[in-house]
């Protein structure tokens, strides 16, 4: 009987020969090689073994030209895995992901244990024999007992692809699209929609609004979010929309951004005086994805849709020069050759919120408007745009969050004249974050404050000023229209009673005749 130490050492020597045989193997055995003799290997194992393998393409057996979903998605899963069992790892640099992405290397295995059944993975390279086609074609393989049949194909499966999306989602680098001009041919042939990396810092934290208003939004975004389930038990497309209105500079635009932060979405920014006609809007919005959030910014400005459906009504001549300035710039379109869009609003309103909408689910439209009263009524309706939120002027609570934002401050001897001043002047967020911002390094909160004070004084001065002058433009409007009301009386008037005095003389004439 061989003694101890001499046996360990054999077993060394063995091991270590094992180990450079199958070096050398890897190293100078071709490919074509190695996987005929691993397939016969496995062939041959089969024949003994109760072990089942099932085989995942990289892409599909459609001409090779298509990537396979569920390939990407179990690559999620196990991007996981590999990390934490695996000896070899692949470094990827994806621009569809925000960090480093470290995945299972070629020719390599990782085990993975489900409601305590082992199975193993493992990731293969084939290359074709065709001199002509010198790509690599990548498959994983999943075996296991034959005796888990059932619980892997049903349950397993459906686990791996479902973890494999939510990895997905969630490592992925969020997008910005805008949408291409259809006469930018060049650009048209790389698609409908152009995009960058979504990196606004806007949250809802930082977002200058009362804290009540915002829990609101919040608790609304969550709902939607996990409401696939009833929106199909009540017989509506998973889709929300929203209705950002106030004056300029109160945040809508941060909003949006907050909203796609929370909710971890893509943005696109859908600009309609680029789209050439209702056909091509409906092929943009089939185009986005889910998890998203399409937007319409200044819709009242985008294209001439609030007009369509307005009833007449008496204009002023302040009304008339502005529609007389729009009919100037149309001609002076037309005479350049400008093209402009025939979208239409009955297109507009097909595209969001008809039969084409329930193509793709989970995704939220917003539109912002400076002017809500130009909208049409059929635009902004519940249903369409469901939740209207008013961002309004700086009030004390909002201020709190920016001085809280430029100048880490929650209190100061001047927060109550600034709570009095704020109550009582609109200002916007964003014209008091311009005044709490330090210009310098010698700025401190006492200087910014100091500042704010005294622009809302003259913010307060100035709006009392113009409240004066409108008065009195007021007045003079009223003015001329009575006095142009009197005066088209008085023609007539004056008509009536030169018809009356024809009539007279033609009665005159004719009883002389008699």
């Amino acid at each position: 009987m061989f003694e101890a130490g001499g046996l360990f050492g054999f077993t060394g020597t063995t091991m270590a020969s094992l180990m450079f045989f199958w070096s050398m193997y890897r190293q100078f055995v071709p490919y074509q090689i190695r996987d005929y003799l691993e397939k016969c290997f496995y062939k041959m194992f089969g024949l003994v073994s109760n072990s089942v393998h099932i085989k995942f393409t990289e892409y599909t057996e459609d001409k090779g030209l298509k990537k396979s979903q569920a390939y990407d998605l179990i690559r999620n899963y196990l991007s996981s895995k590999s990390t934490a069992r695996a000896q070899r790892l692949k470094a990827n640099e994806s621009k569809n992901s925000k960090s480093l992405v470290l995945s299972l290397d070629d020719h390599e295995a990782v085990e993975d244990v489900f409601q305590g059944v082992k199975v193993v993975w493992s990731l293969s390279v084939w290359k074709s024999n065709d001199q002509a086609d010198s790509s690599e074609k990548r498959y994983l393989t999943l075996s296991f007992h034959n005796r888990y049949r059932e619980m892997i194909t049903t349950i397993y499966l459906d686990h791996v692809l479902r973890e494999g999306k939510e990895i997905g989602l969630k490592n992925r680098e969020r997008k910005l699209y805008t949408n291409n001009s259809s006469q930018d041919y060049s650009a048209w042939r790389e698609g409908r929609w152009s995009n960058v990396p979504f990196d606004h810092p806007a949250t809802f934290e930082t977002l200058a609004m009362d804290l009540e208003k915002k829990e609101g939004i919040k608790k609304d975004l969550l709902k939607f979010t996990k409401g696939k389930d009833y929106y199909r038990k009540v017989g509506k497309p998973w889709k929300r929309g929203y209705l950002l209105f106030g004056p300029p500079g109160t945040g809508k635009s941060t909003m949006i951004s907050a909203m796609a932060n929370f909710l971890e979405y893509d943005v696109y920014d859908l600009e309609l005086t680029t789209v050439k006609d209702n056909s091509e809007l409906k092929k943009l919005m089939l185009d986005t994805k889910g998890k998203s959030i399409v937007v319409i910014e200044d819709i009242d400005c985008s294209l001439d849709l609030t007009g369509q459906r307005k009833k007449k009504k008496e204009e002023d001549e302040d009304e008339e020069e502005e529609e007389k300035k729009k009919e100037a710039e149309k001609l002076l379109k037309r005479e350049r050759g400008e093209r402009e869009s025939k979208v239409t609003l009955s297109g507009l309103l097909n595209a969001i919120d008809g039969l084409w909408s329930a193509c793709s689910g989970e995704k939220i439209i917003v539109f912002t408007t400076n002017y809500l009263d130009k909208l049409d009524p059929a635009l902004i309706r519940r249903g369409r745009m469901d939740n209207h939120i008013e961002m309004s002027y700086c009030r004390f609570e909002a201020f709190k969050v920016l001085a809280k934002n430029y100048l880490e401050i929650e209190s100061h001897d001047l927060f109550g004249e600034i709570k009095r001043l704020v109550e009582e002047t609109d200002m916007s967020p964003a014209d008091v974050a311009e005044n709490l911002m330090p210009k310098s390094d010698e700025d401190d909160a006492d200087i910014c404050l100091t500042r704010l004070v005294k622009s809302l004084e003259e913010e307060k001065e100035k709006a009392k000023k113009l409240a004066e002058e409108e008065k009195i433009k007021k007045a003079a409007r009223d003015a001329r229209r009575i006095k142009k009301k009197a005066e088209e009386e008085h023609k007539k008037k004056n008509k009536a009673e030169e018809n009356g005095d024809v009539s007279h003389d033609n009665g005159n004439y004719i009883g002389a005749l008699m």
